[in-house]
């Protein structure tokens, strides 16, 4: 219980990852660069789907939007990273650091969300190829899109307005390069019980959920591609899964060693490392896992290259 003379918190400071301040300098820089690179990556991906008629499909009508997704998610971790680091000045404010929490989470929950959506649609194009086009037309696409937007959306308001409300008295310091939850409900000075038994209910159903229908989608499309008659209609099909699958094995992955776990049996550099791993280093890779391994981006990237090429070209 806290006194009746507590002081609210109004800012909190974030400790991000110590060090030298030439090892700061050097963490900048990497940041900086991987940062630019997963904009420059996302936007990529963004313009091609759009532009290219080859693109305009309902898979990459989902991945056009993971890929806004991912620019938004990274974009509300490391520019405030970045800013702590080069000024020196690691202080957020009390509503700013609800904010980057609320927006981090509310991101991150549908893009689990249209991780899902997006194994739904596989399922479809490769176990019910004949009724895909009924079943999955644009109308859909924008209508589960939207779902997507507005489950993330309903779903981290409560345990947000719950943080917001509760009392911080000091200290102040998180231990933490952004303001995540299970840092910030340590430094409360009331009852978080309520908030605790929430978040992990939400994140739960929202992880394991859309992570249900993931598993249960592949379940039926590794079935129903064993059963193809030639290994060359076998390649073809696990070719269109392996980049989404590859993406859901490294998100899923960190985001339930980070919150479904018990938080006490992790450290804190593990737990800063999987987070890095969440929402940095997975939007930096999505760009070249779906471009590498995905046949008609790599081309329509190509052909991309190749008009600007030839536009250079005759200017000269």
């Amino acid at each position: 219980m806290y006194s009746e003379n507590w002081t609210q918190v109004t800012e909190f400071v974030l400790i991000g990852f110590p060090g030298s301040w030439s090892l700061q300098i050097i963490l900048s820089l990497g940041l900086l660069v991987t940062y630019v690179v997963t904009i420059l990556g996302n936007l990529l991906i963004i313009v091609l789907s759009c532009t290219d008629h080859r693109l305009q499909t309902q898979m990459y009508f989902f991945l056009r939007n993971l890929s806004l997704l991912e620019l938004g998610w990274v974009s509300v971790v490391v520019p405030k990273m970045l800013v702590c680091i080069i000024t020196r000045d690691y202080y957020i404010s009390f509503a700013g650091c609800i904010m980057q929490s609320y927006l981090y989470f509310l991101l991150g929950t549908t893009d689990f969300f249209i991780l899902a959506v997006m194994s739904l649609d596989r399922y479809l194009a490769i176990c019910r190829p004949l009724h895909y086009e009924t079943l999955m037309n644009r109308p859909v696409c924008v209508r589960l899109v939207m779902a997507s937007w507005i489950a993330g959306f309903l779903w981290v308001l409560s345990p947000t307005i719950l943080m917001a409300s509760l009392p911080f008295c000091g200290p102040n310091v998180i231990d933490h390069f952004f303001c995540d939850s299970w840092p910030l409900m340590r430094l409360s000075c009331g009852d978080t019980q309520l908030l605790e038994f929430v978040a992990f209910i939400l994140s739960t159903a929202a992880l394991l959920g859309s992570l249900g229908l993931t598993a249960v989608s592949y379940v039926c499309i590794f079935a129903t591609v064993l059963r193809a008659p030639t290994a060359k209609e076998r390649r073809k099909a696990f070719s269109t899964c392996a980049s989404h699958l590859t993406v859901v094995v490294i998100a899923y992955g960190s985001s339930i060693f980070l919150y479904i776990r018990t938080s006490e049996t992790q450290s804190m550099v593990l737990k800063k490392g999987a987070s890095a791993l969440a929402c940095i280093i997975t939007p930096l890779l999505n760009p070249f896992i779906f471009s590498l391994r995905n046949n008609k981006v790599k081309q329509a990237l190509g052909d991309a290259i190749r008009w600007h090429r030839s536009k250079g070209a005759r200017r000269l």
